[in-house]
This record gives structure tokens, C-alpha cells and sequence, in this order.
């Protein structure tokens, strides 16, 4: 059979070539040599990959931590499929924090001895220092960061070490140091969003008084402070610091002790390690501990809605940047060139931030997927969790990085602003509002405002150049103080309700932001 199965494979490729062969001499090797060559060469690898010569073995592997029922190893094939090490090693530290306090409460349990406990935590101290000082060798054959470190531990204090799995599994092993890691991550994107709002602000006090074109629909619609506008990229970041704060507190439970699912039945004490790294308390179902991942579904949904927010500012700045509206000019120093086209000056870095707000997305919807059909407990695909969640945090805080360095190094066009604001009767609504005073419903009054623009449409004129008598002619109730409403200056002013564009109101939310950030203001200007 197995001379059949040979014969069987390998006709699909000579039968075409027999044939040639058949109908031509064969005394010239030069004519042969070429299409041997060919055949050889393609099952070359398979012959490789099949052969059990010497030269081809696989060197004895390390017994796995794991492997005392095995007789086998695995193979190559499947080490290198399953390992992790080449993305999980950056847990190091927060593993090496996890296995401290384990080893701290084994002793205090006397599940160990404390001459063990300090041998491992010397121990764990020196491969740490190793690691950062990247003398550390890590070993694809043991898999993970865990198995890395924990038969690191053993080649350096032996017995002890051997002692420090006791009343863990790896479940619940890496799904501590994740947690933490998790943890640390949101503080360092909370401080990034800081950074980039306290960016806007300044740009927002150092350009006092600017009255821009706010837009719907990507229309002109009403004026606005410039400042206003900037308080609201403010207000969103804000917001979104405080989903990544309501995420710390919920991922914020300690899993360790839950073992592979079910806890154990040796005397741990999981409330203190959960105190002693900084966990509010331990997670109370060990399936639960294991298994779920919504803390970090949470995290990076969190994440996708900054991406987005910080999508739309490189959109809009992106805009602004062009010659079309030329409100901003970046400077040299955050823009780009042409290896085409000489003049150009592109506002790259917030078109990237535009583009990479996708990759966060991406890595939301990957979690969201890995996830959607795992029965309880914890099953092998979970290992995927790590490298979208190691993404999106590097892309997000790269994200806020560069669009608080772009916020400082713009400059705002006052003279091609000024120059647009008249196009789009802008104060259109400011008159409605006039006319509501004087006791005409909104609607009515919504008319005369449109009959009036569609009048200054036919003179080619503003509302303010209208004369008393033409607005007359459409309303009586039009009167001399109607000019105090006409005009993107009188417009904004006229702006009173709370978190309105109106002088008064967005002067408050600037102190109020400068002493939230805590920002001097005397160094702006």
C-alpha cells in the first residue's frame, strides 16, 4: 500500500512530462537533465521535512514543567505555532510581581518555608535585573513568560523554585499579570490624554477672541470661538479618561488563587495577595477569574472611541490645513513633503491618526470575535488576547503622542479667517432670535430669517448691509437695535446659555479647565 500511495502521488506531475518524453530521443542527458532537475527539486522539501537521517534531527528538547505524562515531545511545527514568548515576555515584570506575592503568601501559609520564599524572591530579583539588562535568554521551547521565568528560577535556586507553583495555574497565572498589566497601561494613556488636553487649552488661551465658521453637515452654519471649539475636542478626551477610569476600577479583582478553574484545597490566602498587588479585592467565582475577558473587551472598546475622537480632530486639521479652507498652518517640524511634487507641505502625522484610529477598531473587533463562542472555562484561543491588546495600547498612546505635538506646533491663519466668516450668513439665527424677542414664534420667525437671506442673496449682500426699510418690508417688528444682533462678533456675543459659544461663557470654561489641568496661564500668550 505504501508503494502505491508513493506511485499514486507522484503521477499528477510526470505524466505530462512522460508523454514529451516518449515521442523524443532520450540519448542526450542535456535533454533529460532539465525536467530531472525540475522534479528533483520539487519534492526536494518534501523529502527534507519526511527524512529521519542524523543530520536532520531535532537536538533533544527540555522537559516541559508540564510534561510528565508525555512520553513524546512535541514537535517543532507545533512548538512554534502554540508559543507565546515572542509577544508575552513584556508581562515579565508584572509576572514577576504576581510570583513575589504568591511566594510571600505560601510562607505566611507555610505552605512554604521562608528560607524558600527568600531564595525565590532573590532569585526573581536577579532575572529581573537580567531581563533589563537584556542578558535574559528567552526560550521558545518554554512557551511563555511564565515557563521562561519559572525554569529560569529553577537554574538559578533549584529546589525552592520548584516549590513556588504550588496552589497556581498558569490561568490564573496570566490572567494576573495581564490585569496588571492592563492596569498600568490605562494609567499611561490617562496621562497621554492629560498631555494632549492640556495642549488644546493652551492653544485655545493663546488664541483669545478668534471668531471661526462652526459648521453641520460640513456647511457653514452659526459663528463660534475658536476657543469653544477646542474645549470640545476637551470635553470628549475628557470623557473618554473617564471610561478608562471606570475600566481600572472593574478590571481592578484579583484572579490569583482561582487556579486552572475550580481554586484549591490547600489553605492560600487569596486576600493577601490581592492587597499586595494592589488589586480591590480578590475575583469571587474561580471559573469567572479564568475565563472571562471583559475587562479587556472593555479596555480596548475604550480605546476605539479615543481612536475615533482623535480621528475626527486629524480630520478636521487635515481640512484646515488645506488650501481650500488654509485656517492652520502646521509647521515644519509636524509636516511632510513630496518626493514628486516640490511645494508640497502635507499634514501627515494627522492623517496617520486618522488612518491608525482603523487599527485600534481592528484589534476591538478581534477580541470581540476571539471571544464570542468559548464555553467556560479557559480554552487555548484566549492566547490571542494578548497581541490586539499590546497593539491597540502602543497604537492609541502613539495616536495621543503625536496629536498633542501637532496641537503645539500649529498657528492659526486670523487674516484667512476673517476673510471667510462673512460667506454663509452666519448670524441668520442670532436674527431669528432677535425676532423671538420680540414676541414672534420661532417658526414664524424662521420664515421672515429666510426670506431675508434669500433677499441678500439677490443683492449679493450680508444681512447687516440690509437697509432698515428692507427688513421692514419683510416684518414690521424689525427695529434700529435689530444691527445689534447682525454681524459674527455681535452673533457670539449675543451667546448666553450655559456651554454656549458666547464670550462670557467659554472665558469660564477655560479658567475652569486651566485650574483642572493645572495650567499657568501667564506663560500662555
Amino acid at each position: 500500500m505504501e508503494s502505491l500511495r508513493s506511485s499514486s502521488l507522484q503521477t499528477p506531475f510526470f505524466s505530462s512530462q512522460s508523454t514529451v518524453l516518449s515521442n523524443k530521443s532520450v540519448s542526450n542527458p542535456r535533454t533529460i537533465s532539465p525536467l530531472m532537475h525540475r522534479a528533483k527539486s520539487r519534492f526536494e522539501p518534501l523529502r527534507c521535512t519526511t527524512s529521519h537521517s542524523s543530520e536532520t534531527e531535532a537536538k533533544p528538547k527540555e522537559t516541559k514543567l508540564w510534561g510528565g505524562r508525555f512520553e513524546d515531545s512535541v514537535t517543532d511545527i507545533v512548538e512554534k505555532f502554540t508559543e507565546s514568548i515572542s509577544f508575552d515576555k513584556q508581562l515579565y515584570k508584572h509576572d514577576i510581581m504576581g510570583s513575589k506575592a504568591h511566594a510571600s503568601m505560601l510562607a505566611e501559609q507555610g505552605l512554604i518555608s521562608f528560607s524558600d520564599r527568600d531564595s525565590i524572591l532573590k532569585g526573581l530579583d536577579e532575572i529581573e535585573r537580567r531581563i533589563e539588562a537584556g542578558e535574559f535568554v528567552w526560550r521558545t521551547d518554554r512557551e511563555d513568560v511564565h515557563m521562561n521565568i519559572e525554569a529560569a528560577l529553577t537554574d538559578l535556586v533549584g529546589e525552592p523554585a520548584k516549590k513556588l507553583h504550588t496552589a497556581r495555574s498558569r490561568n490564573d497565572q496570566v490572567l494576573t499579570d495581564f490585569r496588571l498589566w492592563c492596569r498600568d497601561a490605562i494609567d499611561r494613556i490617562i496621562s497621554s490624554i492629560r498631555h494632549l488636553q492640556v495642549a488644546l487649552v493652551k492653544l485655545a488661551l493663546n488664541n483669545e477672541g478668534l471668531i471661526i465658521p462652526g459648521y453641520t453637515h460640513l456647511q457653514r452654519a452659526q459663528p463660534v470661538l475658536l476657543q469653544h471649539l477646542l474645549l470640545a475636542y476637551v470635553e470628549q478626551l475628557d470623557r473618554d479618561a473617564g471610561r478608562l477610569l471606570d475600566c481600572r476600577a472593574r478590571l481592578n479583582f484579583c484572579p490569583l488563587g482561582a487556579c486552572a478553574l475550580a481554586g484549591t484545597g490547600l489553605p492560600i490566602d487569596r486576600f493577601m495577595t490581592s492587597e499586595a498587588l494592589g488589586f480591590t479585592a480578590p475575583m469571587r467565582n474561580s471559573i469567572d477569574a479564568v475565563s472571562d475577558r471583559d475587562f479587556v473587551l472593555e479596555f480596548l472598546s475604550a480605546n476605539s472611541i479615543i481612536a475615533v475622537h482623535l480621528s475626527r480632530i486629524g480630520e478636521e486639521w487635515v481640512l484646515w490645513a488645506s488650501e481650500e479652507f488654509g485656517f492652520i498652518t502646521p509647521s515644519d517640524s509636524v509636516s511632510t513633503g513630496s518626493s514628486i511634487m516640490p511645494q508640497k507641505k502635507n499634514p501627515d502625522p494627522m492623517e496617520l491618526v486618522r488612518g491608525k484610529s482603523a487599527r485600534v477598531i481592528g484589534d476591538l473587533v478581534t477580541l470581540l470575535t476571539l471571544c464570542k463562542g468559548l464555553p467556560l472555562a479557559y480554552n487555548r484561543d484566549l492566547q490571542e488576547d494578548k497581541e490586539p491588546t499590546f497593539d491597540s495600547v502602543k497604537t492609541i498612546t502613539g495616536m495621543l503622542e503625536v496629536s498633542a505635538e501637532f496641537a503645539q506646533n500649529i498657528t492659526f491663519n486670523d487674516k484667512r479667517i476673517q476673510k471667510a466668516l462673512p460667506a454663509g450668513y452666519l448670524d441668520a439665527t442670532t436674527l431669528a432670535d432677535y425676532l423671538v424677542k420680540k414676541g414672534i414664534p420661532f417658526r414664524t420667525s424662521h420664515d421672515i430669517v429666510g426670506r431675508s437671506v434669500a433677499l441678500c442673496v439677490s443683492k449679493n449682500c450680508q444681512l447687516q448691509d440690509l437697509s432698515l426699510e428692507d427688513m421692514r418690508n419683510l416684518s414690521p417688528v424689525f427695529d434700529s437695535d435689530v444691527y445689534e444682533f447682525l454681524g459674527v462678533e455681535n452673533a457670539v456675543k449675543k451667546f448666553s446659555s450655559y456651554g454656549s459659544t458666547g464670550f462670557a461663557r467659554v472665558a469660564d470654561q477655560l479658567n475652569d479647565w486651566a485650574a483642572k489641568l493645572e495650567i499657568n496661564k501667564s506663560t500662555c500668550h
